[in-house]
């Protein structure tokens, strides 16, 4: 490559929980650069989370981060042109764009949901995620079975 790889930009914890992980997901959740509202958002759903929640013996934190475990994919499908066929060839994928890809699906799919406000939209999905149901659960699952049903074509993976 011609050009150097740009810089990763550095991410700052949050001034709850002093976590980067949780500023990411904030990052993500953000609309308009409205960042005081997304995590006014972010921390009302873990209060809901904690009061749905009350006899857990986890954090709601902790809730949130085995949720996104529950989500997160770890092989998906691309498709690749080999002598005019396309085929659907499953690949590993990289650390940073798994945390990606569960954040996304997670807000995505709490979005979709019927709710009041997004927080409590918010909070619903992470109680799915940790219980292994929920939308952005079977997005996951259903990442893998493609996955799974193309493994035949794995050796076109480049």
């Amino acid at each position: 490559m011609r050009k150097a790889k740009p810089k990763k930009r550095v991410i700052l914890p949050d001034p709850v929980f002093s976590d980067v992980k949780v500023t990411k997901f904030v990052n993500h959740l953000m609309y308009d650069g409205k960042k005081s509202i997304a995590f006014d958002i972010f921390y009302s759903a873990l209060e809901t989370v904690k009061s749905k929640l009350p006899n857990e013996e986890k954090t709601p934190l902790e809730v949130w981060k085995k949720a996104l475990d529950n989500i997160t994919p770890q092989v998906e499908v691309k498709s690749r042109r080999v002598g005019g066929a396309t085929f659907q060839v499953p690949t590993e994928i990289r650390p940073d764009r798994k945390e990606f890809i569960s954040m996304k699906n997670l807000i995505l799919y709490s979005r979709k949901r019927g709710g009041k406000t997004m927080a409590d939209k918010l909070a619903a999905e992470i109680i799915d995620a940790f219980n292994e149901q929920g939308a952005a659960y079977k997005r996951k699952e259903d990442m893998h079975r493609m996955a799974e049903a193309n493994r035949a074509f794995a050796h076109f993976r480049f």
